[in-house]
């Protein structure tokens, strides 16, 4: 996987597997709906206050995006 600063940033890829692969698996589904939560407000509140206030709206859209899937397939868990 080569690297990529918003989706694949290659220092949260040591040890040959993804952090958030690592985090959804040790996380309730609770847990890892308030960590991707608390990652999209991280970044929303420090967009303008750093030299990548871009990339920072990038990092919030891909945790919202994680989110926002894992949402749904809960409610199709619970569904199914």
């Amino acid at each position: 996987m080569s690297h990529d600063p918003i989706y694949h940033p290659s220092h949260y890829t040591a040890g040959g597997i993804e952090t958030i692969d690592y985090l959804r698996a040790k996380l309730t589904r609770e847990e890892f709906a308030g960590y991707c939560r608390g990652n999209v407000l991280k970044y929303v509140s420090r967009y303008g206050l750093k030299s990548k206030g871009v990339e920072d709206l990038k990092k919030a859209r891909v945790y919202l995006d994680w989110l926002i899937e894992h949402l749904e397939s809960e409610t199709e868990h619970e569904q199914g």
